[in-house]
């Protein structure tokens, strides 16, 4: 028997392959999925995560994992290494975070911003 397929969040420009949405994660996080050539710029876009207010608890880059100029979906992938926020004994709700792929935008321009967010939770800090 094959494996099963892993579920994919999709979106018209990316497809989330690791983590799965509500997925809880420990550090460090592999990230991996597709997106369209347009989302890179240089071949990477940025990738944020943060706590259930908002806060950034880490911040890196997606690599593109082929040739990115193109209108194709294209594999990328990116580790995040990160402090879980959440402790032993923190109320519920303090687990929970989000993952957030923006499509890189060096124009500055806000028609040309864009996001794709995954909620996610985090397991408790050792």
């Amino acid at each position: 028997d094959a494996p099963p397929e892993p579920e994919v969040q999709t979106s018209e420009a990316v497809e989330l392959a690791a983590p799965t949405p509500n997925e809880t994660i420990t550090s460090p996080l592999t990230i991996s999925g597709g997106a369209r050539g347009f989302w890179f710029f240089e071949a990477d876009f940025p990738v944020i995560l943060t706590d259930w207010d908002g806060r950034i608890i880490a911040e890196h880059y997606a690599t593109a994992d082929g040739e990115w100029m193109t209108e194709s979906f294209v594999p990328f992938s990116s580790t995040l290494e990160f402090e879980s926020p959440y402790q032993p004994g923190d109320p519920e709700f303090m687990q929970r975070g989000t993952l957030i792929l923006q499509r890189s935008n060096p124009s500055g321009l806000p028609e040309n911003d864009a996001a794709v967010e995954i909620p996610i939770r985090f397991s408790a800090s050792e």
